[in-house]
């Protein structure tokens, strides 16, 4: 008996019960578009951190007895793609789960979620950077923000990128292994932008005009999008162009609805719309 007729994602991250974000999200978007979720939890959340109080359970000792589970059934997955990491051990966890699970054929999908506006996540270090700067490394596609990108690449962050410098920054990250960067959520006045940027291709910005405030899961969303897209074969320029889409009419959905900040946007209201 083959388990392995269906596409598949081995998706790794949090889960957190409400707040929609991370695998909570990420099981819906992907399996919408064709593909079986098959998450990893790295740590439980009773919601996202983003909230006043929440019950919190590591799950790192727990991982490596989940997974050699799948290597018992001889799982194979079409893409891996990766979250919020939170420890050094959890990193060299996925990758090894990288190195084994991963053939010819699967696309491995990188979401180094470190920091945003600027600055680095509390939970993070210096040490915990440098491990996924190393993971980056297994990549096809990563899916930084701008603070992300500038942590990966080592460079300054600043408010105003030309889009030389945004070309130079994705190729420092492309250097480090991937095919493809695409750097998410660029402020351009009344816009928000991602870059694209392809091996042996010109680096291009996609832009949207901005609605609303950013909420979260957003990342988690797009992440979801292009992992599923890129394991069906849609072009990585339509696949980034439908995730920002997609985002902008959630949020406008969102606001519609009243939807408080902190439980990210009501996607389950579109979700049939996605394809």
């Amino acid at each position: 008996m083959s388990h392995n007729n269906q596409k598949k994602i081995a998706a790794i991250n949090d889960f957190s019960g409400f707040g929609r974000c991370s695998l909570v999200v990420e099981l819906p978007i992907i399996s919408a578009l064709k593909v079986q979720c098959c998450p990893v939890p790295t740590s439980i959340f009773s919601n996202h951190t983003g909230f006043p109080s929440f019950f919190f359970d590591d799950y790192t000792d727990k991982m490596e007895a989940y997974i050699n589970e799948w290597d018992k059934l001889k799982l194979e997955f079409n893409g891996i793609c990766t979250g919020f990491l939170g420890s050094h051990r959890q990193i060299q966890i996925v990758e090894d789960f990288i190195k084994h699970f991963k053939k010819d054929n699967t696309i491995v999908v990188v979401d180094p979620v470190m920091g945003d506006y600027g600055k680095m996540y509390p939970t993070y270090t210096e040490e915990i950077c440098k491990e996924m700067r190393r993971l980056v490394k297994y990549a096809d596609i990563v899916t930084p923000n701008l603070t992300e990108a500038c942590i990966l690449a080592g460079e300054e962050y600043h408010d105003n990128w030309s889009k030389k410098d945004l070309t130079k920054l994705a190729g420092k990250i492309s250097d480090m292994g991937p095919q493809k960067v695409v750097i998410t959520g660029i402020a351009q006045g009344q816009f928000v932008a991602n870059f694209c940027f392809e091996k042996d291709r010109e680096g291009y910005l996609i832009r949207t005009v901005k609605v609303g405030t950013q909420r979260s899961g957003t990342g988690d969303i797009f992440a979801s999008i292009i992992a599923a897209d890129a394991v069906n074969g849609v072009n990585f320029h339509e696949s980034v162009r439908k995730a920002s889409a997609f985002i902008k009419k959630c949020i406008l959905k969102s606001i519609e609805l009243d939807i408080p900040l902190t439980d990210g946007v009501c996607f389950e209201e579109l979700l049939t719309t996605l394809k």
